[in-house]
């Protein structure tokens, strides 16, 4: 008599098994720092995992320890160690539906200001951080990766704090995001900023060029922080005012700030060490003042960006209307041109 056999009890499918890669960087990846083509890479593993492997000599290249901000070289080797990824079942949990309605709405407060083969130049709300991070699961970077699924490559060339509005670029060809660091690098972009500060800003030249050393700092909890520091990094911003606003006492003042380097907070600290601080500023503004302008943003806005098109080298000069709240808030002040 034949018996039955028993049918195998089907095994739950578990995360792919770690081992160790060697990875050779092709020119679609060169350019990247260490740390973003890691978090690119382990997708699904905690970003605090990513820097402990780099910090512990685990991940090489050619052989030798790195730094996060090492840039890859097209034929750098660089050694991935074991790790436990997500499987692509559990990386689509993580876009859910729920996840897509916040994106889409996300999308939907994020406007086209311009578009080709090689880029994509979003105007950036306030409250929407460029990308996700500790306490942050969509960014304008995985805002865009999920409702533009048909964009094989998309990455940021520069980055806004998470409180400033406007002009974001973005490149959907390694190529382009290579030229355009190196634009930035060697100072051949233009980068200016609305901005209304508190009081009246007294203006001692046509263009007033605030040149302060900035230096990076963590507090206890671990937020960051920049302050005026003879040992920081030379930083220069070129601040034109532009309106002078009065409410009986108070005074507010309308300016624009260009960008001569790209330092963190950079504006934001400089408006702070001026004796005026950007209105809204939670890190680098006065308290008492607060009270006295109501404000619930910050009035930072990134209202223009020049630069040379990667590939055609068209000059390009991409600009972002003055917000909404910006010409409400003025509107409640008299201006002394």
């Amino acid at each position: 008599m034949k018996s039955t056999p028993i049918p195998k009890t089907p095994q739950p499918k578990t995360a792919i098994p770690p081992s160790v890669h060697l990875q050779t960087i092709g020119p679609e990846e060169a350019g990247q720092r260490l740390d973003n083509y890691l978090l690119r890479w382990a997708k699904g593993v905690p970003k605090s995992h990513v820097y402990r492997i780099i910090r512990s000599g685990e991940v090489r290249v050619n052989k030798k320890r790195a730094e996060p901000t090492t840039r890859l070289i097209e034929g750098d080797v660089v050694r991935l160690p074991p790790v436990r990824l997500a499987e692509p079942a559990q990386m689509a949990a993580v876009n859910t539906a729920q996840t897509k309605s916040r994106a889409r709405g996300y999308s939907d407060k994020m406007p086209i200001l311009f578009e080709d083969e090689a880029l994509l130049i979003v105007d950036k709300p306030p409250g929407l951080a460029v990308h996700g991070g500790s306490g942050i699961a969509l960014g304008v970077i995985e805002t865009l990766r999920i409702t533009r699924p048909e964009l094989k490559f998309l990455e940021l060339v520069h980055r806004l704090d998470r409180d400033t509005s406007g002009v974001l670029l973005l490149a959907k060809k390694r190529s382009a995001l290579v030229e355009l660091h190196r634009q930035i690098r060697e100072g051949q972009t233009d980068k200016r900023y609305y901005l209304i500060a508190h009081g009246e800003i007294v203006q001692t030249a046509g263009v007033m060029q605030l040149k302060f050393p900035l230096h990076k700092y963590l507090l206890p909890n671990g937020e960051r922080r920049v302050r005026v520091d003879p040992d920081g990094l030379p930083s220069h911003t070129a601040l034109r005012i532009s309106k002078i606003m009065k409410q009986g006492d108070l005074a507010i003042t309308l300016a624009e700030a260009q960008l001569k380097t790209g330092r963190t907070h950079q504006i934001r600290v400089h408006l702070q060490k001026l004796g005026h601080a950007i209105l809204g500023d939670d890190k680098y503004g006065f308290e008492d003042e607060d009270k006295k302008v109501k404000s619930k943003r910050l009035y930072l806005h990134a209202h223009l960006a020049g630069f040379t098109h990667p590939r055609t080298g068209e000059k390009m000069r991409i600009e972002s209307p003055l917000p909404d709240e910006f010409t409400a808030l003025m509107s409640r002040f008299e201006s002394h041109e």
